[in-house]
């Protein structure tokens, strides 16, 4: 080949590899494999080698980086980079609704991710990057140009030979910053703190190839000037974006009301651990671009779009004291006592310290200031120690031998220690407070402090006694707040709780390691109760899900002449022993593990059920044991995961073809 020819095989190789990039990070549809792509990024790089005159300034070879900035040079916004309002509560979001709705709009809104990362503004002209900038005070930003050229999820050529503006977030996903953190501490460095600090710190680097080799990423969101494109909405910006060559994130959803911002706002706050990046809540945009201009802006923030916060996973306080308490299996827990902190929307003056190991391990002391976290965000947790703010006043840990409750000396096992005492009032209120509870027999009006009132004043000492409680009227009625009707509806809600279904009674009983999951896998196995009771330990063990320990613990309580005792009295009452559910051997659906993701036209928890009753398993996240992905509209980052892992992918229909296949 001549001059002409290579010089002219090169300008194509950079549009070819262009036009691949774009099937990859923006469609998502890769049409060539790694090596192939490899081997033309190769070849445009010789000629390149051979040419430099001739080659392109945006060339997608220029993203490893190398270009040395002495100090960033200043961009002046064409129009200003305003932030957004925060709200917290579903309160917020219905007044920011409210003031919409004054102006005579009657909104659909877009939903968003709010990436936790670093805003930018890229700017092209004649469909090639001229520049990049950070948001900086809204008016100036930093040219970031070169930095932003080694990422590979930002164009450097659009599919239309246009002069735009769009404005995006840069981040780090979780994996990088593993691998990144895994690397410095081989090498002994310090890992990174957090992926927003990183993506920050990176952008910035003075050195380009140090941010080429962070792996930074971009999701692009907004177009300042829709109008100018005969682009009438916000949604319509996100796909005319898209098809430009940008990554758009695939979360984004149009949304009627108050109603359809808080179902995005659920759905996302449960998927948002198994996003590949961090997220710190959702955007909501007014869609109308019209209506976007009439309500205007104030000098910070847009009027027509606000960000709602997640409330915090884990804040530091203060830890006040240390103390014990015993739980309806005897289990002594440590507990620490807290200055009072708001952890995700809930104030925490209490949180779980599990047990001795756990603290000594962490050298928890009272007086220390420590991190609370919400465990999946329910349980508050004590995660870790400030140990720098320590003044030499601090406390050291020391582990209880004696029941708090009634004194008997503490029995270790494993790594718990246990009050064996049978008359301990600790275990005997928990256990009680534990059966009447909404999760269990569901016996509503008995909530922890009714519970305990009726312990000490001797009308319910052990489990029968809720079902003796008609016997009792006359007394209760001296009580301060019982009156007739109360007392008649308690009693109501007694008997119906003996309909109940038998895993609701396992789970009630108190059984060591047998959560409701577990209820109901026996119960569905073994049908009745009795049959539960002569199972075999091999017959328990050999049940997908349940395993040695839990097999160990359930032959044990069987085995126990005064639980045995408990179930025939429980019998004599009237309780159910049976399973009410349906038994269905469907050996499509038996041991199969599901993931769900997306909108489907069946409710969720249906779903849900239709696939366990079935003998098959619902879990939340994908992974290579996952059997199958049920994919819904608008699917999140499962879907991703599992096409990743080449796990199969079912539609509704096909999942309740499946559920109502008999073989």
């Amino acid at each position: 080949m001549n001059d002409n020819d290579n010089i002219k095989r090169m300008h194509e190789l950079v549009e070819i590899i262009n036009n691949l990039n774009y099937e990859y990070y923006t469609l998502d549809n890769p049409t060539v494999d790694d090596s192939e792509y490899d081997r033309l990024v190769r070849e445009l790089q010789k000629l390149e080698e051979l040419y430099p005159n001739e080659a392109d300034p945006n060339s997608p070879t220029k993203r490893v980086g190398g270009k040395i900035n002495e100090s960033f040079a200043k961009i002046t916004h064409e129009l200003p980079m305003l932030s957004l309002a925060n709200v917290f509560t579903e309160s917020d979001i219905i007044t920011f609704d409210n003031r919409i709705r004054k102006e005579n709009i009657i909104p659909k809104y877009v939903c968003e991710l709010k990436i936790d990362g670093l805003s930018v503004s890229l700017k092209y002209v004649n469909g090639e990057l001229k520049y990049a900038a950070t948001r900086g005070d809204g008016v100036v930003g930093e040219d970031i140009t070169d930095n932003v050229k080694t990422i590979k999820t930002i164009p450097l050529k659009l599919k239309e030979k246009i002069d735009i503006e769009v404005r995006g977030e840069i981040y780090i996903s979780k994996k990088t910053l593993q691998k990144l953190n895994a690397k410095r501490v081989k090498e002994g460095l310090e890992p990174f703190k957090n992926a927003r600090n990183l993506a920050a710190g990176s952008i910035r680097q003075l050195d380009s190839s140090i941010a080429a080799q962070r792996n930074l990423d971009a999701f692009l969101y907004h177009l300042p000037n829709p109008l100018d494109y005969g682009i009438n909405t916000h949604y319509e910006a996100l796909e005319y974006m898209k098809n430009l060559g940008f990554v758009t994130n695939p979360n984004n959803r149009l949304v009627d009301g108050v109603d359809g911002i808080l179902n995005y706002i659920a759905e996302k706050t449960k998927e948002r651990d198994n996003l590949e990046y961090d997220i710190d809540g959702v955007v909501i945009k007014l869609n109308s671009i019209k209506d976007q201009m009439r309500l205007g802006s104030t000098v910070k923030y847009p009027k027509w779009a606000t960000a709602y916060k997640f409330p915090p996973k884990e804040v530091v306080t203060k830890l006040k004291d240390i103390i014990f308490t015993v739980g309806r299996t005897g289990q002594v827990t440590p507990n620490a006592i807290l200055e009072p902190v708001n952890v995700m929307g809930s104030t925490i003056s209490k949180a779980t310290l599990h047990n001795e190991d756990y603290v000594l391990e962490k050298d928890i002391r009272v007086g220390d200031y420590v991190v609370i976290i919400k465990a999946g965000d329910v349980i508050p947790r004590v995660a870790s120690v400030k140990y720098e703010r320590r003044i030499g006043f601090e406390k050291p840990f020391k582990m209880t031998d004696t029941c708090p409750i009634c004194g008997e000396h503490l029995v270790k096992k494993d790594s718990n220690y246990y009050c064996v005492n049978p008359k301990c009032d600790a275990k005997h209120i928990e256990s009680l407070i534990h059966f009447a509870s909404k999760g269990a027999m569901d016996i509503s009006g008995f909530g922890e402090r009714i519970v305990e009132d009726m312990y000490n004043l001797g009308f319910v000492k052990r489990i029968p006694d809720f079902y003796h409680l008609d016997t009792c009227i006359n007394e209760l009625m001296l009580l301060e707040g019982y009156g007739e009707k109360s007392i008649q509806n308690l009693l109501n809600e007694i008997e119906e709780s003996k309909k109940n279904s038998l895993e609701r009674l396992l789970f009630a009983l108190g059984i060591r390691h047998v959560g409701f999951k577990t209820a109901t896998i026996l119960a569905r196995k073994f049908v009745n109760m009795d049959s539960i009771i002569q199972a075999s330990y091999d017959d328990l063990n050999t049940i997908p899900d349940i395993g040695s320990i839990i097999a160990q613990s359930v032959k044990e309580y069987f085995e126990n002449s005064d639980n045995l005792k408990l179930i025939d009295e429980l019998k004599e009452l009237g309780l159910n022993m049976k399973y009410l559910g349906k038994v269905v051997e469907n050996e499509k659906i038996k041991d199969k593990s599901f993931v769900i993701t997306g909108t489907l036209n069946i409710k969720r928890d249906e779903l849900k059920d239709m696939i366990i009753t079935n003998g098959g398993k619902v879990i939340e996240s994908v992974s290579r044991k996952t059997d199958y992905l049920v994919l819904g509209e608008n699917p999140g980052s499962k879907y991703e995961k599992a096409k990743d892992l080449d796990i199969p992918i079912l539609n509704e229909q096909q999942i309740l073809d499946m559920l109502n296949s008999k073989k």
